[in-house]
């Protein structure tokens, strides 16, 4: 089976010393070819009395790789390696977010308005009209990330303040995609009813909470109470953001192998807080045979899942044949894998027996469940969670841009229609005449996805009646009149 290829999240910057004689970086350059790094940047420190120091930036598999790399240029004759860092640990140092103030507070004047004593009007104001805090207070454009560290990317339960810079990276990408402030909360804790007990309680500074890392099943009843008991939108993104790119992916795929929902057959592999997400908004899009899988199976009406509410929910809402083998048995003449369950799960043959023009998603990280370069030729679409590789499915598409669209109009929840609608508005950022098989979702970078999702979104939450206000256009001054409404009767 194939393996990853060097990348950046796993680079090395290699500090070297070494005689300025013509040939000596041709030989590193060698060494590094040769213990299969790719070297991505050469920089020259200093160069002194015949002596040259240069940093290396190089690609690398894995830490081991990397190690691997730094040992083969210091085996080359006259080499002395300095120091070798690592440009992922060096971006972390300090956190990766910041608070920054909106306003100056430079004099007297600022201070009392900004702060006490000026701030005791702005108080009572809220105090009087509780919806006056979205309009004097970051609560409307404000998110929190929360987690309990209990699920976290591939690396399972690492507890509260090891999820730390995930959550951190999800704030700076809520901000830099979005323009949506959001906060990391990690809590110490992994009972359900004490994570529920503390969201609600800190909930009225937010106007919404992005769950975040949380397990499987208590993830499921933490996201349902707090939506029933909040009256801000509640979103597990390991749920619904990955089901909103998924639907993306399938909607323009759909359009290249020529295929519609309804004649679909799907298996999915892994029916966790994913998997499950990803099956219900198939459904709601149209799809009606879908079949998941754990590790005892199809997902059938003839097991017992004794508690787990979920699972049997999902053995009466799918599989509508019954289908009671193993994965690899329901794979045969499948249209679409989608693969939520772990690192190379399936073979080159066992991938061979779905349809023609089939559709995979393999988006275990970062290892998928069949590499891109092992599917057979009746796979017409392959889509991973890897960004080194075409149609990456990236929650970044979806959740900056519905946070933004929820925020602008202040919604009360987001339901199924607002997430097709952020799916449809994400497939159609790439032109009919645009799409390939190599490009079924757009880029994380492509200004027009955050904007597009918002507006679908914002548009939709007003359409189903759980927005509290219209869009805001240029020049609304709803808020700005609040204020001065106040000063003329105060």
């Amino acid at each position: 089976m194939a393996g990853p290829a060097p990348g950046v999240a796993y680079s090395i910057t290699v500090r070297a010393e070494y005689p300025n004689n013509p040939g000596m970086l041709g030989r590193i350059t060698s060494a590094i070819g040769e213990a299969g790094g790719d070297a991505s940047a050469i920089d020259v420190v200093s160069t002194a009395r015949g002596v040259i120091v240069r940093d290396l930036t190089i690609n690398a598999r894995s830490i081991k790789h990397g190690e691997e790399i730094a040992a083969a240029i210091g085996k080359v004759p006259d080499v002395r390696i300095r120091t070798v860092s690592d440009p992922t640990f060096l971006l972390h140092l300090g956190g990766k977010i910041e608070m920054r103030s909106k306003v100056p507070v430079n004099t007297r004047d600022d201070m009392s308005k900004a702060y006490t004593p000026g701030v005791g009007r702005v108080c009572m104001a809220i105090h009087d009209d509780p919806n006056a805090v979205w309009s004097l207070t970051g609560k409307g454009h404000t998110v929190a990330v929360v987690s309990d560290g209990s699920a976290v990317l591939g690396l399972g339960n690492i507890g509260a303040a090891a999820s730390m810079p995930v959550m951190e990276g999800k704030a700076l990408l809520f901000k830099q995609f979005g323009g949506v402030d959001a906060w990391p909360i990690v809590l110490d804790t992994q009972d359900t009813e004490e994570i529920i007990r503390i969201v609600k309680a800190i909930a009225p500074g937010f106007g919404g909470i992005n769950l975040e890392d949380i397990s499987a099943p208590r993830c499921f009843e933490i996201e349902e109470r707090l939506k029933k008991e909040l009256d801000i939108p509640v979103f597990h993104d390991d749920q619904h953001g990955t089901a909103v790119v998924v639907l993306a992916g399938v909607i323009n795929a759909l359009k290249i192998v020529k295929k519609k929902p309804e004649d679909l057959k799907v298996v999915v592999a892994g029916v966790g807080a994913s998997g499950t997400a990803c099956t219900k908004i198939l459904l709601s899009y149209g799809v009606t045979n879908i079949i998941g899988f754990d590790r005892n199976g199809a997902l059938s009406r003839d097991r017992d899942y004794g508690n787990n509410t979920m699972k049997s929910w999902y053995a009466e809402n799918t599989n509508p044949d019954n289908f009671t083998g193993d994965l690899y048995a329901g794979m045969k003449g499948a249209d679409v894998f989608l693969g939520l369950a772990g690192p190379n799960l399936v073979s080159t043959e066992q991938v061979a027996t779905m349809a023609n023009n089939a559709m995979v998603f393999a988006l275990s990280n970062p290892d998928p469940e069949i590499w891109p370069e092992d599917v057979p030729e009746n796979v017409r679409i392959m889509a991973t969670g890897r960004t080194d590789y075409p149609n990456q499915v990236n929650n970044s598409l979806c959740f900056p841009g519905l946070f933004a669209g929820v925020l602008d109009v202040r919604s009360k929840e987001i339901n199924d229609e607002m997430k097709i609608a952020a799916a449809q508005a994400i497939a159609g950022v790439i032109p009919e005449n645009a799409l390939s098989e190599d490009f079924i979702i757009p880029s994380v970078f492509d200004e027009q996805v955050a904007i597009r999702v918002a507006e679908a979104v914002a548009n939709k939450a007003q359409e189903t009646g759980v927005a509290r206000r219209r869009r805001r256009r240029p020049n609304d001054d709803d808020d700005t009149a609040y204020a001065t409404r106040r000063l003329a009767i105060n």
